[in-house]
């Protein structure tokens, strides 16, 4: 007969590590791809997009 204790639990583990590491790197490569406010504005300013009066007033407005 087979025994059913630590054998068999210990069998999913493996799995089950698998998969929340699958959806861990998902995750988290996405929340890479988003572009913040800040990062956006920064990027406009560093382009010549908008003055720097323009710049530190939204900059002010995105910390309230």
């Amino acid at each position: 007969m087979h025994e059913w204790g630590f054998g068999m639990s210990f069998g999913w583990i493996v799995p089950l590590l698998f998969i929340f590491a699958l959806f861990y790197f998902i995750n988290s490569n996405n929340k890479n791809d988003i572009e913040s406010a800040q990062d956006i504005l920064d990027r406009k300013y560093a382009n010549g997009e908008i003055d720097e009066e323009e710049y530190k007033r939204k900059k002010e407005q995105l910390k309230h």
